[in-house]
């Protein structure tokens, strides 16, 4: 994930967003990218708007527009009534909402989240998957994951990695399809076990790839 929102340098292959190649034109690039770190980071002393507001301008916007994007953002995680709460007093779920907000500022066309729901009760994961199907009608979101039942939840597509190489790829429906029928629960919990144990192939590098 560093390496695809431009972070962590890979030693080989490359990233492009949207056609445009990371490495050669970065801003470029990561002007088409949002992104959400694993644990949703934020200056928990600030409040939401104002958090909010701070990442607008650090993203080149001012005035009126900040105010504009910052409105927009708060109203597609349905955050406006905890405009003036500061982030550290929010539940995990409402942080979670906070970090897709900032990822959402300048409206990207891909989005990248890092586990959205770790840590996060029923509930919450509930909310949050809601959101990202929701989000997912029109941009690109690539998301990570350890939670299996994730991918059946909201996933069109599944990419399976062990060691650094890809080791699955296709529909949820397909991965789960790997799995015996004599199993009837944790079917995808079986088919990670069986892609990614031991006794998996590991690729010959351990270089860093994109």
């Amino acid at each position: 994930m560093r390496m695809l929102s431009g972070y962590l340098r890979p030693d080989a292959g490359s990233v492009r967003v949207g056609g445009v190649d990371l490495a050669q034109q970065p801003l470029e690039a990561r002007r088409r990218l949002g992104y959400l770190p694993e644990g949703a980071p934020a200056y928990g002393e600030m409040r939401v708007e104002d958090f909010l507001a701070f990442v607008a301008r650090a993203r080149g916007f001012a005035g009126r527009d900040v105010r504009q994007r910052v409105a927009d953002a708060m109203a597609k995680v349905h955050l406006g009534s905890y405009a003036g709460q500061r982030i550290e007093t929010l539940s995990k779920g409402y942080r979670r909402r906070t970090g897709i907000a900032q990822a959402l500022l300048h409206d990207p066309p891909v989005l990248i989240m890092d586990e959205p729901t770790d840590g996060l009760d029923p509930n919450q994961k509930f909310e949050v998957r809601q959101l990202v199907r929701t989000l997912g009608h029109d941009r690109a979101v690539l998301l990570s994951t350890h939670i299996l039942e994730e991918v059946e939840a909201v996933c069109t597509r599944a990419v399976v990695l062990h060691r650094g190489a890809t080791v699955f790829d296709g529909t949820p429906k397909e991965l789960d399809a790997l799995a015996p029928q004599s199993i009837t629960h944790g079917r995808l919990d079986h088919v990670f076990r069986t892609l990614t144990g031991t006794r998996a192939a590991a690729p010959s590098t351990t270089r860093r790839r994109a």
